[in-house]
Formats: C-alpha cells, structure tokens, sequence
C-alpha cells in the first residue's frame, strides 16, 4: 500500500496494493492498524454507499456538529473527488485537492474531519463505498456551492447534475463562521 500526502494536511492518497490475475482482482480497502499506523482513524461507524450516473455531482457536503471523516472508495466507475480545507485556523482554508478515484485504479481518498468533499462522476455510472467516523447528523448537515468562484475548483465538467440542495448550496464567504471548523 502507497499512502500519498496532498497539500493540505490530513488529506491522504491511499493506493491500496491490487492483485490481478486471469479471473479479475482482489484488493484490500480497509484494515484498522495498517490504516491507522498511516495516519487514519482506528474506528469508521458508518459506510455509505451511493449510485450515480454520468455527470452527477454530489456535493460540496460537511458536517458540524458532529463532524465525519471519509474514506472514499469507488468500486465500479470513475470520478472527480474533491476536499475543500474549512479549517478557519488552516494556512490552506478555503484551498481543494482532487484525484481520479476508479474501480480500475482501486484509489481511495481520506478526507478528515473540517473538510468539505464532493465528486462528479466521469464514467457512465458510478458505484461509490465511503466510510465515515461519525453517523450521519442531520442538524449539522452543511453544503457550499460546487462553482463557488472563490474555491475555483476545476471540475471536468460544465453543467452537473445536482439535487435542489446542492444546487443552492451557499458560496463560502456567506457560511457563517460558527458553522466552520
């Protein structure tokens, strides 16, 4: 397993160790100490798994109170994955990561807690497997614009398609500061 720091701290590019051969593959996505002793949590409560097809967005999504860390696994398809850095005492606040994640390529991103995260999916479908470290918690759930200009995220995409929610998501400059982290 290769574990790839980002430029924001936290952030983490996992490329599990992936065993082929003539009947397909096996990888490992998750094992408590060898993640953990690269810097993950010990303990996910959660794991989601969510289906989307082509041109999907989902996101910018963060949660606080109750704030969750994401291990992201695409197990059929390809997306664009992005974290955004909310930490208001961060030297990188309001800076994005994004990488490739795919069934084919078998990475996983780690998004830790104080961030927002969203992908697009790139591929005809996408099948999705995140855990998190915290349930999901309603009251806390928050959301900031895809194309909000002062992220600048480069998405790969024009016009995604978004849920209402997502859709009228507030730009960072207009989420009150109690709500970040």
């Amino acid at each position: 397993m290769k574990v790839h720091r980002t430029e924001l701290d936290g952030v983490l590019l996992i490329e599990p160790d992936v065993y082929p051969d003539e009947r397909g593959y096996f990888l490992e996505t998750w094992q408590a100490r060898r993640y953990h002793a690269c810097g993950l949590p010990e303990q996910f409560v959660q794991d989601n798994v969510s289906f989307s097809h082509k041109g999907v967005l989902r996101g910018l999504h963060f949660q606080n109170p109750r704030p969750q860390g994401k291990l992201v696994t695409v197990l059929q398809g390809e997306v664009f994955d992005v974290a955004v850095d909310l930490r208001r005492s961060s030297p990188t606040f309001g800076r994005w990561t994004a990488a490739i994640l795919s069934g084919a390529n078998g990475r996983q991103l780690y998004v830790p807690e104080g961030f927002a995260h969203g992908f697009v999916v790139l591929s005809e479908t996408a099948l999705v497997h995140y855990k998190t470290t915290d349930v999901y918690h309603p009251p806390g759930d928050g959301g900031l614009r895809w194309d909000d200009p002062d992220l600048a995220i480069a998405w790969p995409v024009k016009d995604p398609i978004l849920s209402p929610k997502d859709a009228t998501a507030p730009y960072l400059r207009d989420v009150p500061p109690e709500r970040l982290f």
